[in-house]
């Protein structure tokens, strides 16, 4: 039997090659969670504290954004430090393109909603039809690692999109957004492990931690006033992004010590 090393994918015409994003582990959603907090946080802070303004802020990240994606694209292998930089930056640009048709473009929510959705099955279909999978776990060509980072821009736009659309429909207090989108990623949780479909429940589960990581922002940077804890954006980003670096240090060397030993 072939006992290939953990970065490593054995594909059906023979060949053994590399994957390019990481397991799915809990440590993956404490930092995809965390850096969609990010996302929320960190925009509004250059944006409105920091007094960039939103039109210089989307800029200055989508110029990063383009650099890590392609720092991130033309690497071999899985690289922590690479692939969550660039999560990171997705999460703020994705939130910004929905804050973007939202407050200056007015465009409602419940038209971006639906549209993002549409968008989504569009890529869904187009990546399908092209590598006849939706797994991340056989991200081994540069065209699926393209289609994957697709996919993601448009899973934080949509999550912002309908998580605002939820709160302003419904009218939930953050603390209520974080226990409902919580609650909803716990059952997809659960219905994954009573044997549902693996790439359907993961996709959902990770577009419900999109509204629940802005909820929990929102949750720790508003004021008590408004129903916040009052952290405000500066020290929130701070603190998440600390984590991050941590979690993603401890990944790398995770990651480092395992392969030399193979």
């Amino acid at each position: 039997m072939n006992t290939l090393p953990m970065d490593w994918t054995h594909t059906d015409d023979g060949h053994d090659l590399l994957i390019k994003v990481p397991a799915i582990t809990p440590s993956f959603w404490i930092i995809k969670i965390l850096s969609t907090t990010v996302g929320e946080t960190a925009a509004d802070f250059l944006a409105v504290d920091a007094g960039w303004g939103q039109n210089t802020t989307r800029l200055v990240m989508a110029g990063l954004l383009a650099a890590a994606l392609i720092t991130q694209v033309r690497t071999r292998r899985y690289t922590p430090w690479s692939y969550w930089l660039t999560m990171v930056l997705v999460s703020i640009v994705g939130t910004q393109i929905t804050d973007l048709l939202t407050d200056d473009l007015g465009v409602s929510l419940s038209a971006s909603t639906p549209a993002f959705a549409i968008a989504l099955t569009g890529i869904f279909i187009a990546w399908h039809h092209s590598e006849h999978t939706l797994s991340i776990h056989d991200i081994v060509s540069r065209r699926r690692e393209l289609f994957y980072w697709a996919a993601i821009l448009c899973t934080f736009s949509l999550g912002t999109a309908a998580g605002d659309l939820a709160t302003e429909a419904l009218g939930m207090e953050f603390s209520n957004g974080v226990l409902i989108f919580g609650a909803l990623i716990a059952a997809t949780y659960i219905s994954f492990a009573l044997g549902g479909n693996a790439v359907l429940t993961f996709w959902i589960g990770y577009i419900l931690t999109r509204p629940f990581g802005a909820s929990l922002g929102d949750l720790l940077t508003q004021a008590r006033i408004d129903g916040g804890m009052g952290m405000g954006t500066m020290w929130t980003s701070a603190l998440f992004l600390s984590v991050i670096v941590l979690l993603v240090a401890v990944e790398s060397y995770v990651v480092g010590s395992h392969r030399s030993e193979q």
